[in-house]
């Protein structure tokens, strides 16, 4: 499927999310956001995906940022606005009950950086560059990256990416564990489909659930967390997954789950 700026394949139960505005480095404009959006309440309810990738189109970059020349002349009000669509969009990504992988090619800067913050797991090319450069523009982080970015690597390095700007190399993001793995740039796709086949070939209501707890989970405390895991754990003995997957177990023999 084409759209006007997203590039949308599905194979083997795995959605392949091009960001596809390769002279403006894939940036992020209004029609692009509801695009994702708009893609994203699809893969949902989607039986035929179980896994989605994001990458951006070429070398160079993933998502290079939001669109800066659309953005130079807006007033407060349609600044916000525009924020505000880039959160929902971001909530949709991080909500969906499919696993999201970032194929990180390039460039994550911005709200690229926040795109991939939405994802559940970041792979990154050898040639990845990550940043929150905004202060750089005299603004601040709009689409949750001074939210999730806090979350995922903590206070005080979140401060720093912030607050200088500065852009850090594939490997310093692995480092801190803003990035998963990296890779080299040709092997970037297939690495990132290899990990979904092996997601896809796990029980995907128990997977589904498993993202739900994490999710959730950190928006809690340890002790309601927990709780919640436990709640979650017990819809899974509803399933003729968790049948299956314990019976393949005592069998001795791969599981053959069906999803439900």
């Amino acid at each position: 499927m084409t759209d006007k700026n997203l590039l949308i394949e599905i194979e083997d139960k795995i959605a392949i999310v091009t960001l596809n505005r390769p002279k403006a480095m894939n940036a992020l404009n209004e029609i692009t956001l509801l695009e994702l959006q708009d893609a994203f309440i699809s893969f949902a309810t989607n039986n035929e995906v179980e896994v989605i990738i994001v990458t951006g189109n070429g070398e160079k970059a993933f998502v290079a940022g939001a669109d800066i020349a659309a953005m130079q002349s807006l007033t407060a009000l349609k600044a916000r606005q525009f924020a505000k669509l880039g959160h929902q969009v971001m909530r949709h990504i991080e909500a969906c009950p499919k696993p999201v992988i970032a194929a990180v090619n390039g460039f994550a800067l911005g709200g690229g950086c926040e795109l991939a913050l939405g994802c559940d797991i970041r792979i990154a090319s050898e040639n990845a560059c990550f940043g929150q450069p905004e202060v750089n523009l005299g603004v601040i982080p709009g689409f949750g990256g001074t939210q999730r970015l806090a979350r995922l690597i903590g206070k005080g390095r979140a401060m720093e990416l912030i607050l200088t700007g500065n852009m850090i190399d594939s490997d310093e993001a692995y480092r801190i564990g803003l990035a998963n793995k990296v890779v080299p740039l040709e092997q970037l796709l297939d690495t990132a489909k290899k990990m979904a086949s092996v997601i896809i070939s796990k029980g995907a209501y128990a997977v589904g659930m498993a993202k739900e707890a994490i999710r959730n989970g950190l928006e809690l405390d340890l002790d309601r967390a927990n709780q919640y895991e436990a709640e979650l754990f017990g819809l899974c003995f509803t399933t003729s997954d968790q049948k299956e997957g314990m019976q393949a177990f005592l069998d001795k023999r791969p599981a053959k789950f069906t999803g439900k």
